[in-house]
């Protein structure tokens, strides 16, 4: 057991919408992700889905309305909601989702979600 360094991993890459696991607890994985620009809308069938802005601010927006979310605020999007993410200037995101849950909601679409 060592302690993780959050801002060490995310340093580790610079790509856009392309969480990278640092952790797992349970049957769920902690992971970093940059966002910045627009995520697609999407849902999550029988998950929710947790966002923890570390740095910077983003936008939840749901089908009728947009959250702003910033630094050491989090969001908590309930399973089957329609949402999209968003960020002008990059921002950086602890998610937290069970082994397995693709981040598009859908394994078609979704990214691989490499292990640092």
């Amino acid at each position: 057991m060592q302690p993780i360094n959050l801002a060490a991993k995310l340093a580790q890459f610079s790509t856009h919408w392309d969480p990278h696991v640092v952790a797992g607890y349970n049957d769920n994985e902690v992971m970093v992700v940059k966002f910045q620009g627009e995520f697609p809308f999407h849902l999550h069938e029988d998950t929710d889905d947790f966002f923890l802005v570390l740095e910077g601010e983003m936008a939840m927006d749901l089908e009728n309305e947009s959250h702003p979310v910033k630094t050491g605020e989090l969001f908590i999007v309930p399973k089957g909601v329609t949402h999209r993410p968003r960020a002008e200037r990059e921002c950086k995101v602890l998610l937290i989702e069970p082994k397995g849950e693709p981040n598009t909601g859908d394994p078609a679409t979704a990214a691989p979600k490499p292990r640092i």
